[in-house]
C-alpha cells in the first residue's frame, strides 16, 4: 500500500470584516472584535436588516495588489477580496511572484465563489438595455464569469497546474481545501492556492432579507446581531470578504525551508440528496453525521482525539441540530465534548467565503495556541445546554495549545464539507 503524501499549510491570507490582514484579523478573533455594522445603503433601500459583516478599506489600497489597467472599470467585490487574500497568503508562504514565461507547472489554484461580479452585471443589463453594447468595456466578461477569480490569480502568479473555481454554496471554501489536499495526495501538485470569496452589496443579501431570514431588531446595535448558539438568535447577518491558504506538500514546505501553520490530515464531501428532512436550505443530519464520521475516518484519527471545533453555526433554528449532529458523530457529550465555536458570532454569515475565512482562523488557534470566545451566547440555548457543558462554548478566548481541530460547513443544496487540521 502506497502511503499518502503529507500536506501542510504554508501561507495565509484574508480580506474579512473585522480584519484586512492575518495579524489584525487574529487580533480581533482573540479580542473578541466584531465586524459587524449599518449599511447605509441598506438602510436607503428598506432592507429590514440593515447591518452586515462588510471589509472596510478605501479604494486606494487596491493599488497593492492590482495594476492601473486591472483596476480599469473594476467592480466586482468578490474578485477584490480574493486577490487581496490570494496573494497575501501567496507572499505569506515566501513564495515570489513569477515573471517568467514558463509557468509554474506544479503550482496551481483552487478558488471558489458562489457569486461573482452581481455589480458588473448590474452595470452591464443597464447599458445593454440603453443600447449602449459597445460600452461595456473589455472585462465585463472576466468579472462576471464565476471562474474570474481563479483566472485572475493563476495568471498574477504565473500558476500552470490546475486553475478552477469550485460552487457549493456555504460549504465552497471548505471544499476548495479539500478539493487542493486531494490533488497534492495523489501528486498531481506540489502547491495549491485554496480559498474562496463572496461579493458583497444589497444584490448578494436581497434575496436574503426576502426569506426573513436575517435578523431585524438589532439594526441600532450591529455587533450584538449575530448570536450562534443563543437563545435569542433570530438569523444570521450576512457578511463577505475572503479567506486563502497556501497548501503545499510537506517535501515541497521542507525542501524551501516554509513556515508550516499546520497539517491537513484529511476530511470528506458529501451531500443529503434533500431527501429525509433535508432540503434546498436544511441539511440531511444523517448526511452531516457521516460528513464528520467520515472525515475522521479519512484523517486516521479516533473521534476522542479532536481538541475543538470550528463549527458552520450559523444562528438560526438549525444550530442545535447541528451541535446534535457533532454529539451523535463524535459520540461525545456533556463535559466530553470538545470546544466549538463559530466565527459567524464575529463576522456575520461570509456565504461562500465562510469555509475558507474560517479555516484562517481555525489555523491561526492551532499556530497562535488559542480557542476565540463565542459572543453573544450568554444566553446558551437551552437545547445546547442539555448537550454539551457550558464550559465547552466559551464566550472569551482561552489559552488552549489544542493539537487537532474539526472545521466544518453545510450548505444551500444540502452539502456537507468537513477538514481535520492538526498542528504541526
Amino acid at each position: 500500500m502506497i502511503s499518502k503524501r503529507r500536506v501542510v499549510i504554508t501561507g495565509l491570507g484574508v480580506v474579512a470584516p473585522n480584519g484586512m490582514n492575518v495579524s489584525v484579523f487574529s487580533k480581533a478573533i482573540q479580542n473578541g472584535t466584531s465586524g459587524i455594522r449599518l449599511i447605509e445603503i441598506l438602510k436607503k433601500l428598506n432592507f429590514s436588516c440593515q447591518i452586515a459583516g462588510l471589509p472596510n478599506y478605501k479604494k486606494d489600497y487596491l493599488n497593492n495588489y492590482f495594476n492601473s489597467i486591472q483596476l480599469r472599470g473594476l467592480q466586482a467585490s468578490g474578485m477584490e477580496y480574493g486577490v487581496i487574500s490570494g496573494i497575501d497568503a501567496w507572499k505569506d508562504a515566501g513564495l515570489s511572484i513569477n515573471d517568467n514565461d514558463t509557468p509554474l507547472w506544479d503550482a496551481g489554484v483552487i478558488f471558489g465563489t458562489g457569486i461573482l461580479g452581481v455589480d458588473k452585471f448590474r452595470e452591464a443589463i443597464y447599458k445593454v438595455d440603453e443600447g449602449n453594447v459597445r460600452r461595456l468595456g473589455s472585462t465585463t466578461v472576466i468579472q462576471t464569469m464565476a471562474s474570474g477569480i481563479s483566472a485572475f490569480l493563476g495568471g498574477m502568479l504565473g500558476c500552470g497546474n490546475v486553475v478552477t473555481t469550485n460552487s457549493s454554496a456555504c460549504s465552497t471554501g471548505t471544499e476548495a481545501i479539500l478539493m487542493a489536499y486531494d490533488r497534492i495526495t495523489s501528486g498531481s501538485a506540489e502547491i495549491i492556492l485554496a480559498g474562496s470569496t463572496s461579493d458583497s452589496g444589497p444584490y448578494v443579501w436581497g434575496g436574503f432579507d426576502a426569506m426573513r431570514i436575517l435578523p431585524y431588531k438589532y439594526n441600532d446595535i450591529p455587533a450584538e446581531a449575530s448570536r450562534p448558539m443563543s437563545a435569542s438568535a433570530s438569523g444570521f447577518v450576512p457578511g463577505s470578504g475572503a479567506g486563502a491558504l497556501v497548501i503545499e506538500s510537506l517535501d515541497s514546505a521542507q525542501k524551501r525551508g516554509a513556515t508550516i501553520y499546520a497539517e491537513i490530515l484529511g476530511g470528506h464531501v458529501n451531500s443529503g440528496g434533500q431527501r429525509s428532512g433535508g432540503s434546498m436550505t436544511a441539511p440531511n443530519s444523517e448526511a452531516v453525521q457521516q460528513c464528520i464520521k467520515r472525515a475522521i475516518e479519512k484523517s486516521g484519527i479516533k473521534a476522542d482525539e479532536v481538541d475543538a471545533i470550528n463549527g458552520h453555526l450559523t444562528a438560526t433554528t438549525k444550530d442545535s441540530a447541528e451541535i446534535q449532529n457533532w454529539c451523535e458523530a463524535l459520540g461525545r457529550k456533556g463535559a466530553d465534548f470538545p470546544y466549538i465555536n463559530s466565527l459567524k458570532s464575529l463576522v456575520g454569515h461570509c456565504l461562500a467565503a465562510s469555509g475558507s475565512i474560517e479555516s484562517v482562523a481555525a489555523v491561526l488557534q492551532l499556530k497562535e495556541k488559542f480557542i476565540f470566545g463565542n459572543i453573544n451566547c450568554e444566553d446558551l440555548h437551552p437545547d445546547i445546554e442539555s448537550l454539551v457543558d457550558r464550559d465547552k462554548i466559551p464566550t472569551k478566548t482561552l489559552d488552549f495549545s489544542a493539537n487537532i481541530i474539526a472545521k466544518a460547513s453545510f450548505g444551500f443544496g444540502d452539502v456537507n464539507a468537513c477538514v481535520i487540521f492538526k498542528k504541526y
